[in-house]
């Protein structure tokens, strides 16, 4: 697939303070790109580096085989979802996805009865028949969402960059619009590069994902690659679904402080060490049950268990005090009781931990 935009090199910096150190990357077109981070790590300056809201200290942004680090926002030929939507409270939702097309600082259009037929056509693509003259005020939040991205799809960008676009919507709709995006974006044949702090949503929707971390990308791949085998320790952590221990290799074998693991799951360097293991790949096993072949594991005391619905999370205490959690899938095996304060064994193949070191 060709790249349609390609960023070599990029700094940003506040004060003392890098935002983005070095960002380099490509995005290939007609995609859904979701760039994953935690809060700080510069997802957002990287979405407004390259709409043109913020300039960078150093580096270069090229959009479709031209250099756009240089011009001005609205020459750039990217739209730009935020996350608060940006609507005009005092236009309806015709008038707010009309906007752009008659007030544009390139080639505005004037003639009224072409606005009418491209603003029509793009509220029945999002899903707004028959809330045309609605004020602002009087439509969801979900229904907002869909103005915003109208509003901005309507000038016909050849990419849009979405900064947390589900953010402000209740868990239902954050579902039901993940799918509606990625259809609409289909629909349009352009690219959508969607920023989220949430692994869950990065994970469902992106094509491609991107993990941002401490203003530099960490890893980027298909979703399997990004949740079965991040590229670092604080990859793995941010997914929020992997245990991990410190200690060192010695051998064949990860020594940590609380206990030693027989070696076998797949090995990859790091400036620290760490051994990873998914909460899904741990069995809980009494306290006196053997290993079986090919399995490693540690001993520990039950903490506290919490029901999600699909699926329950037991936590469990080690023997530094630190915590361990393994989740249990409902629909493999019906939940399990665990005495309070009780000694376990915890158990796995050695195949599916990743070791960094």
């Amino acid at each position: 697939m060709t790249a349609v935009l390609h960023i070599r090199n990029i700094v940003k910096q506040y004060g003392e303070a890098r935002a983005l150190d070095g960002v380099s990357l490509s995005l290939p077109g007609d995609s859904y790109i979701s760039l994953l981070g935690p809060s700080g790590s510069g997802k957002t300056t990287l979405l407004r580096v390259i709409a043109g809201f913020e300039r960078p200290e150093a580096g270069e942004i090229h959009f479709q085989g031209k250099r756009i680090d240089t011009l001005a926002p609205h020459e750039r030929g990217i739209g730009f979802v935020f996350q608060n939507f940006a609507l005009f409270p005092h236009l309806s939702v015709e008038q707010n996805i009309g906007f752009g097309l008659t007030n544009r600082a390139v080639d505005p259009i004037l003639d009224d009865a072409l606005v009418t037929r491209r603003v029509k056509d793009m509220i029945a693509l999002v899903g707004l028949k028959g809330l045309e003259g609605r004020a602002i005020s009087q439509i969801s939040g979900g229904q907002k969402q869909r103005v915003a991205l109208a509003r901005t799809l309507v000038t016909e960008p050849k990419m849009v960059l979405l900064d947390e676009p589900l953010g402000a919507l209740d868990a239902n709709l954050r579902t039901s619009m993940r799918s509606e995006l990625r259809r609409i974006r289909e629909r349009c044949g352009v690219t959508f590069l969607h920023v989220t702090g949430s692994e869950t949503e990065a994970l469902a929707m992106g094509d491609t994902v991107l993990v941002l971390e401490r203003a530099r990308i960490a890893q980027h791949g298909d979703a399997d690659t990004i949740y079965n085998r991040p590229c670092s320790p604080a990859v793995a952590r941010f997914l929020n679904c992997y245990n991990l221990l410190s200690g060192r290799v010695e051998g064949e074998n990860f020594v940590s402080p609380v206990g030693t693991l027989s070696l076998g799951g797949l090995h990859q360097k790091a400036a620290n060490p760490a051994y990873a293991i998914r909460y899904d790949r741990v069995s809980i096993r009494s306290e006196t049950a053997s290993l079986g072949e090919g399995e490693t594991g540690i001993e520990a005391t039950f903490i506290t268990s919490e029901y999600t619905g699909s699926a329950v999370n037991a936590f469990f205490m080690l023997a530094d005090g630190s915590v361990f959690e393994v989740e249990q899938h409902l629909s493999h095996t019906p939940p399990s009781t665990f005495e309070p304060q009780a000694r376990y064994r915890l158990a796995w193949k050695r195949e599916d931990a990743l070791v960094y070191a």
